[in-house]
């Protein structure tokens, strides 16, 4: 257990890299929030994490509700006294070709993956300015860096994702630090979400090679153990046997 555990609220805990990062913190000793839309898994692995002496509790959560992430960031900060780190993990990925012209999964991805981000920087910024310091951890993606065939509208997302984290950083240095994680590859539901035939087909040889969620959730970890001195802000992690 670390010497200094802390309070860290997980968007999209429910699955994937959401989860892992759940289990992987909790073994650490950090004190959880748990957030997610699906309250079933979530209370299945509250309950997990504190049968093994760990320390979590959840609430449902909809990122794309800046009320609702608001009241999620309070629930934290009341029932834990401060809010450490946010863990803003949520996000979607149905993939299409832009002229298949899925405008509402194109609404969507903006939703959740741009402005479920900035709901969670509004919610904790002023807590942990008040308290003195924080950590936001910000879950981007490999198509932060790169563009691909039916990936345009998702890859903008994860764009914007690291743009935000970026101009936070400049602006919270010595304060707040922030942290981008992108993924490469990695086992989790988010291709579950694509309705395209094209992209989907595509996205089953592209997944061919992938890394499991727990080694994005060691990547989190590492940020967040760094002492407050140390702002790690930028951690790519790719399966070493894929050039993508």
């Amino acid at each position: 257990m670390l010497e200094t555990t802390k309070v860290v609220v997980v968007t999209g805990a429910s699955s994937g890299i959401g989860e892992a990062t759940v289990r992987r913190l909790a073994a650490d000793g950090h004190r959880l929030l748990l957030g997610a839309r699906r309250t079933d898994r979530l209370d299945l692995l509250t309950k997990e994490i504190t049968g093994a002496g760990g320390t979590a509790a959840y609430r449902r959560l909809d990122v794309t509700d800046a009320d609702d992430v608001r009241d999620f960031v309070a629930a934290a900060r009341e029932r834990y006294g401060r809010v450490d780190v946010v863990v803003n993990n949520a996000g979607l990925m149905p993939l299409s070709p832009l002229e298949a012209l899925k405008t509402d999964e194109w609404d969507r991805m903006i939703d959740v993956n741009v402005r479920g981000v900035l709901h969670g920087i509004a919610a904790a910024l002023p807590v942990m300015r008040a308290q003195g310091g924080g950590h936001f951890v910000n879950v981007a993606s490999v198509g932060a860096y790169e563009v691909s065939p039916t990936a345009a509208v998702y890859c903008a997302t994860k764009f914007a994702v690291r743009a935000i984290s970026e101009g936070l950083r400049q602006e919270s240095a010595g304060d707040v630090r922030v942290t981008l994680v992108s993924p490469g590859v990695t086992e989790s539901e988010l291709a579950d979400g694509i309705s395209d035939p094209v992209a989907r087909e595509a996205m089953k040889a592209y997944r061919a090679v992938a890394l499991p969620a727990s080694a994005i959730a060691d990547a989190i970890a590492y940020a967040v153990s760094q002492p407050a001195e140390i702002d790690v802000n930028e951690i790519v992690v790719r399966p070493a046997a894929s050039a993508q």
